[in-house]
Parts: structure tokens; sequence; C-alpha cells
């Protein structure tokens, strides 16, 4: 295991080489100037130049790229071009937040539609199976900023059971990691379902039920183990998708979240906040990535051993 962790590990090195180069030139590919935007309207073009000199904009991209890598190798995004404040602990803050939303959102697809997967597989062709098709359909298709508006109407406005906005108490948590979770329920149930109907027609579940063996002991020891891998591989998607699409759920409910800052950002032309927000949502889906591969090999050791 742990010379597989370590290939793994050096594979990386690249990535992460190919990945901050990326995230520095792309925004530089962006129309509009940052100093235009922090020196206002009225700043002749003699302040806005000077500006842009205090910020290094005019130094050629390959020094102001090695500059901010070096940054980067410190632990050191700089400070915000518009607020001035250092720019990691605000993305900590935030990311913190958006983390909190996708973990709720991940869990709750996984127990809820996990769930759904094991009963509509065992009982294929039965109620259940049609209702939890009709319900999965219906989750793909909703989209995540009109099925939040819905909850919000139903269980904050009609029934005021929990808060409609903003992030507080536990009973904040209740609507966006539904929103979140209910759209990636949908995936995991149909996954979980197709997965398991495959493992029910291999000749070792067969033999276990011939050999009398209980349901639940068949359907832990002998049909989930075996039918893990595409369930962790859409699990570990569905959380990177969670991740980056939060932003919708946190503009609905008003959270101060990650992705809500990057957009703010992204208008105000603040580069240092969106490249440190975007190498730190890459970052996080690398380690995802690493993950789910050391998920792969504690299933499977066949993976392991290879």
């Amino acid at each position: 295991m742990s010379r597989f962790l370590a290939r793994r590990l050096l594979a990386l090195v690249p990535v992460l080489v190919g990945v901050s180069i990326v995230v520095f030139l792309i925004l530089h590919l962006v129309p509009g100037d940052p100093a235009e935007v922090i020196a206002g309207t009225g700043t002749t073009g003699e302040g806005i130049e000077a500006i842009r000199h205090q910020l290094g904009l005019d130094r050629p991209l390959a020094e102001q790229y090695f500059k901010w890598a070096g940054r980067l190798l410190r632990a050191d995004l700089g400070r915000s071009l518009v607020t001035q404040q250092a720019v990691l602990p605000q993305l900590l803050y935030r990311f913190g937040n958006t983390l909190k939303l996708a973990v709720g959102g991940m869990a709750f697809a996984l127990l809820v539609g996990g769930a759904w997967g094991i009963v509509a597989a065992v009982h294929r062709g039965s109620m259940w199976d049609h209702i939890f098709t009709v319900i999965a359909l219906a989750g793909v298709s909703m989209p995540i900023f009109w099925l939040g508006l819905l909850l919000m109407l139903v269980f904050a406005v009609q029934l005021q059971l929990v808060p409609a906005t903003g992030m507080g108490g536990p009973a904040t948590f209740v609507l966006p990691v539904a929103t979140l979770g209910l759209n990636a329920t949908a995936l995991v149930s149909r996954i979980a379902r197709s997965s398991l109907l495959e493992v029910l027609q291999q000749p070792y579940v067969r033999t276990a039920w011939a050999k009398g063996l209980s349901q639940p002991r068949v359907l832990w020891r002998h049909m989930l183990s075996n039918a893990a891998i595409p369930i962790i591989t859409v699990g570990a998607l569905q959380f990177g998708y969670l991740l980056g699409g939060a932003v919708l759920t946190e503009t609905v409910f008003v959270w101060p979240g990650l992705g809500r800052l990057l957009v703010d950002a992204i208008m105000q032309r603040d580069y240092p906040v969106v490249q440190g927000g975007i190498l730190l949502v890459a970052l996080t889906l690398i380690a995802l990535n690493v993950a789910t591969d050391l998920l792969y090999a504690l299933v499977d050791p066949r993976i392991r051993y290879q």
C-alpha cells in the first residue's frame, strides 16, 4: 500500500505544476484590467499605470508566474487587490463553509441514494423499483436553483420549519444540504441499482443463496463489497460536482461560501482571490482523486497488488 501511495503522489507533481500554470494564465486571458477597476472611473492614465506598476502587472507574464509560484511554496497567496486583506485566511474560511455543504450533501446522497438503489435492485420490477426510478429521474431533471427555491417556499415560508437563508445553527443546514444532496441522490441510486443487479448475476451470489445464507449477509458481505467500485467512482465525481456547483445553492440561500466569494472576485478582477480560490478547489479535487484510488485499493485487493 505504501508503494502504491508513493507512486500516486509522485504522479501528482506534473499535475500540480500544470494546474498552477493554467490557474495563473487563465485570468490574464480574460478581458479587463484590474488596475482600472481598483482606480475607479475618475483616475487618470498615469494613476492607472502607477497602480499597475505597484501590483507588478506591468512585468512579463513569466516573471509574474515565478514570483507567484514562489509565494505559493511558502503558502502565501498574496493580498486582495480590492480589500488589501490576506487571501489565504479568507479563502480557508469560505471554503470551510462550502465544504460543510458538500460533505453534508454527499453524506445525504450516499445514505439515501444507496438505500434506494439497494431496495430497487433487491426488489427489481416491483412497485418500489418503479417509484424510486421516477424519483431519480425527477431528481436528475431538477435544476439546483429551482429545487432550492421550491424547498425554501415549502419548508421555510409555508411550514416555517427551518430558516430560509443564512448560516447559523444546525437548522440552517437543512435546506442547503437537502438541495445539494437530492440532485446527487438520484445518480447514486441509479448507479447502486445497476451495479447490484450486475453482481446479482454472478455465480458466487447464486452459490451464497444456495447455501442458505440470510439476505442481509449475502447483501453486505457478497454483493455490496463487489459493487462498491462504481459507487465510489460516482460518489467521488459527485463530490467534486457539489464543490463546484455549490455556488448556485450559496446564492439561493445567501450562504457565505467560496462560490459567492469567487463570483464577486471575478467581477472585480481581483486576481489573487480568484487564483487562490481556483487553486484551492483544484488541489481539493486532486486530493479527492488520490483518496478515491486508495479506496479502490482497499476495496479491491487486485488493484493494490498491481
